[in-house]
């Protein structure tokens, strides 16, 4: 069945190249059509962030009230979940999409022979193998790339780390250096098609959280506010046992 994918990728790859005459620029308009494609479930995983940011204060409290429980406070917050229609995976459904046309793309590269132009002569060779083969003078857009590509998954999370609190962000934004360094290590030793194509999905995406999502965001975290506003309150109820009471004798 992968197979069956990697084939499936390259023969669309294939089409386009044959349209536009260059297999970076086919990279290049496959990204943004996958991008249209999902733009729906996007836009959904960009609402469940809103809630969770305004959920995350109640959420925290249930978490402290049953800090020590962890079975008791696993199933307060499953109860919260459900409670309030929330789940905590949705907002990574648009990145789990990606996944495998971002692995696919490894075996994609090593059948095809392509290139961007004269800017990168091979999209099938590293950043690694191009500062090796052809030093610094002649890899420097490969080195560039790679650098870049730390960069824009470092951007992304500073820009959701605006919208938390103070110690989500400052751990929002350890964990995206953390990130941005392993990218970096990582995108050194693919191929440069494969970190071009990641590149122009994570410029699109940060062009369309700027002017789109955010208004969706401010959007749906105002109508969640209201919703818990107008809510009924919850109220912990002990329920006691029933004890039977004594007969009187006869």
């Amino acid at each position: 069945m992968w197979q069956a994918f990697i084939d499936l990728l390259t023969n669309i790859l294939s089409a386009i190249e044959g349209a536009v005459g260059d297999w970076g620029l086919a990279i290049i308009i496959l990204t943004a059509i996958i991008r249209i494609i999902l733009s729906p479930l996007t836009i959904k995983a960009t609402r469940s962030s809103a809630q969770m940011q305004v959920l995350q204060p109640r959420l925290k409290e249930i978490q402290e009230k049953y800090a020590d429980d962890p079975a008791k406070q696993q199933e307060a917050i499953q109860e919260f979940y459900a409670h309030n229609h929330f789940n905590p995976l949705g907002g990574c459904l648009p990145i789990f999409l990606q996944m495998p046309i971002f692995f696919a793309l490894f075996s994609v590269l090593k059948q095809v022979e392509g290139s961007f132009y004269t800017i990168l002569p091979s999209l099938s060779v590293s950043p690694a193998d191009a500062f090796a083969q052809w030093g610094l003078a002649s890899a420097w857009v490969y080195i560039a790339l790679d650098v870049l590509f730390g960069i824009l998954t470092l951007v992304p999370m500073m820009m959701n780390s605006m919208n938390s609190d103070q110690e989500q962000a400052k751990q929002t934004k350890i964990m995206g250096a953390v990130m941005a360094v392993m990218m970096v290590y990582f995108g050194w030793t693919v191929p440069v098609g494969v970190v071009l194509y990641y590149n122009v999905s994570s410029i699109v995406g940060v062009i369309q959280q700027q002017f789109i999502t955010k208004k969706i965001m401010e959007k749906a975290k105002a109508e969640e506010e209201e919703r818990l506003l107008n809510a009924p309150i919850q109220v912990d109820v002990v329920r006691k046992e029933k004890k039977n009471r004594p007969r009187k004798k006869a």
